[in-house]
């Protein structure tokens, strides 16, 4: 982990993709912009991402998931939820992993342990990647209001983030990155408090966006403040 913090400090870090979707392809754009160079995956192979990456530039490259895993100085996990046990273990190992999922069972099937709230997303990936540094983010805002929101250290607008992680110096790195990339960041605790922000709570998307208007209405600046009175009303599914 001290290589990842130090990559981030210098402002050359790599950062791998697992999953090159709609989140996927966003943070990409922002960890360009922010001067991060790229490595993204699918689970489809890397020439399926040619249009992709030449549109990105120079400093983006396709490859495998296993070689986007060990290229990355830090790695995001941005994979349907059902696919989870295919993220690559080994290449993996010691380092800060960021996981974006949200559990819907009509694309992921049932889980047990999640229908039942006995754990969250982000323990189910942090359980498969034992000598990983999982930090939950990305997973409560839209992709195109990520996009849009990103702002420059000091700006009023400025949004935040929410993240949750079990380990302090995962959850620093993290928070490096998101600054990196025009973010502040909202630490809701350990990985066991990520669902709070998961998917239909308070702190799900609406934060981001004019209730009224939905996820197609233009995007709204949710400072710390904000996320933190939506986290406050955080409900179980069970009490729903």
């Amino acid at each position: 982990m001290p290589g990842a913090a130090a990559g981030l400090a210098s402002g050359m870090t790599t950062i791998g993709l697992i999953g090159s979707g709609n989140i996927g392809s966003t943070v990409a754009r922002l960890a360009l912009a922010g001067g991060h160079d790229v490595v993204l995956s699918n689970s489809r192979g890397p020439e399926t991402l040619a249009g992709l990456v030449a549109d990105l530039g120079p400093r983006a490259r396709a490859a495998t998931a296993a070689e986007a895993a060990r290229a990355g100085d830090l790695v995001v996990v941005t994979v349907p939820l059902k696919n989870y046990l295919d993220v690559p273990v080994e290449p993996l190992r010691g380092k800060v992993v960021i996981d974006t999922n949200n559990y819907y069972p009509d694309r992921d099937g049932h889980i047990d342990s999640l229908d039942q709230e006995s754990t969250t997303t982000s323990e189910l990936l942090q359980a498969h990647l034992p000598e990983s540094h999982v930090v939950k983010a990305f997973n409560n805002i839209f992709f195109q209001h990520l996009a849009t929101l990103a702002r420059p250290a000091g700006d009023p607008e400025r949004s935040a983030l929410v993240i949750a992680g079990d380990d302090p110096a995962a959850k620093k790195t993290v928070t490096e990155f998101l600054d990196s990339i025009g973010y502040d960041t909202l630490d809701a605790g350990p990985l066991a408090e990520g669902w709070r922000f998961q998917r239909d709570t308070a702190a799900y998307v609406t934060p981001y966006v004019d209730p009224a208007e939905g996820f197609s209405g233009p995007a709204h600046p949710a400072a710390a403040d904000t996320l933190k009175e939506s986290l406050s009303r955080a409900e179980r599914y069970r009490d729903m």
